[in-house]
């Protein structure tokens, strides 16, 4: 069975409408989360849309495909990332590939999620966390940094992903 990033985010909200995602059953909504639901769209149209702004058009990717060597990625951002591996599967909304700082160290990829949230939340970390585990089964590295952009005056929470599983710590970023 493939993991995708919706079900566990089902998973992260209850377990019981995780089971019934992953039978096909048809869901129910509510008021808030029918609401919440454009919102987050909006947040990350907007996000995206700064994000690449703020990058020359020629270090710009759009669903990029899955490198079979990490070296040969020439796209510093790279939105709408759609990867499977063996067991995952998720849209990751932006990945950032910071190039190696000297000789012998690789390049670093940042995963970023978007959030129309004021606060940062464990599920959006935990999201965050599937999103690393599955770009570095895909690269065949570990990926060790996150970035969650929230709505809120702060514009970007940074997120340390430590090496036992799921262990993250909010790092201040001024």
């Amino acid at each position: 069975m493939i993991v995708s990033s919706q079900l566990f985010e089902a998973y992260l909200q209850c377990s019981t409408k995780c089971w019934l995602r992953s039978r096909a059953e048809p869901a129910t909504g509510n008021f808030y989360a029918e609401w919440a639901s454009p919102q987050n769209e909006t947040y990350l149209e907007y996000g995206l849309k700064r994000s690449f702004a703020t990058v020359e058009e020629g270090d710009r990717a759009t669903s990029p495909p899955i490198p079979e060597n990490p070296t040969d990625v020439t796209w510093r951002l790279a939105i709408d990332v759609r990867w499977r591996t063996k067991a995952l599967e998720s849209c990751l909304q932006a990945v950032e590939r910071i190039p190696s700082e000297g000789h012998g160290r690789p390049a670093q990829f940042i995963p970023y999620r978007f959030e129309f949230a004021n606060k940062l939340a464990k599920e959006h970390k935990l999201l965050l966390a599937f999103d690393a585990l599955l770009l570095s089964e895909a690269l065949g590295r570990e990926v060790s940094l996150g970035k969650i952009v929230l709505r809120s005056h702060c514009p970007r929470g940074c997120v340390q992903i430590r090496s036992h599983p799921l262990g993250l710590y909010n790092v201040p970023q001024h």
